[in-house]
């Protein structure tokens, strides 16, 4: 597969580039909050709900880019497979992902020797139609000038196993590392906003055994807490909020929290 194309474009986001990119600017320009003193983020957590739901928490994690959009040439894109189960961490054999505002080059100098040493495993089907990596991909078009994508699936996998596989993609401060999760799922509103607030706790204080019912994307939020647990880093959470905050039933709501790390 040389190109993975855009499989939700049309459902979670608009597969008009014109009305694509006019969303994220919007989106950018109404939750952007000035900073006279920006810091830039190590890693981000995003949501990976359709715009409409978790766009507004997603941007605010985005903005936090724009000052530093010449500074970042390597992004770690760390989601989950929500349809294929498997076992490991896989990426893409692509040499591109495509949205409807271009391609993106995946950076194979990284990935291959991943793949040849077994950190890693090729699984397109994982990729092809899952939605957690994609969404992500034109918030980073826009946000940042030119970069290269290094797209990791998380099958059934441990903290420690998704740890080593970071330390090997680390980089420097130009490897920006992206984990996409939403929080809680399907529980009443005032339920939902106590369960997530429980889980942005323990993201904030690195705890490592959060669970899928608390985070989708657990494992790989589990994977890098377990790799900064003892380093200094300074976190935020930037916002919170869930789908019956945006477009959505507040009977069963799902949470989105957006959080930056930075390296102290």
């Amino acid at each position: 597969m040389q190109i993975r194309p855009e499989s939700v474009a049309g459902r979670f986001y608009s597969e008009d580039p014109a009305a694509l990119s006019y969303q994220l600017d919007e989106l950018l320009r109404e939750n952007f909050k000035y900073d006279d003193n920006p810091r830039q983020p190590k890693a981000l957590i995003v949501p990976h709900a359709g715009y409409i739901y978790s766009g507004v928490t997603a941007s605010t994690a985005y903005q936090k880019l724009l000052p530093f959009r010449d500074n970042i040439d390597t992004v770690i894109l760390l989601g989950l497979s929500h349809r294929v189960p498997f076992t490991g961490i896989a990426t893409s054999s692509a040499e591109s992902f495509r949205t409807p505002l271009g391609t993106i080059s995946l950076n194979r100098d990284i990935l291959d020797p991943l793949i040849a040493d077994r950190i890693i495993c090729e699984n397109d089907q994982a990729h092809r139609w899952e939605h957690s990596l994609e969404v992500q991909l034109p918030f980073l078009q826009k946000t940042l000038s030119q970069f290269t994508l290094v797209p990791f699936a998380t099958g059934f996998c441990t903290a420690e196993e998704v740890a080593q596989c970071l330390d090997y993609v680390w980089g420097n401060e130009k490897t920006l590392i992206v984990i996409s999760s939403d929080l809680s799922h399907f529980h009443p509103y005032q339920e939902a906003i106590e369960i997530d607030n429980a889980t942005c706790q323990k993201i904030l204080h690195k705890e490592t055994a959060l669970s899928g019912e608390q985070a989708c994307g657990s494992r790989g939020i589990n994977g890098f807490l377990h790799k900064i647990r003892h380093e200094n880093f300074g976190i935020e959470l930037i916002d919170y909020r869930n789908s019956g905050d945006t477009a959505g039933d507040k009977s069963r709501v799902v949470g989105y929290g957006a959080f930056a790390f930075y390296s102290e």
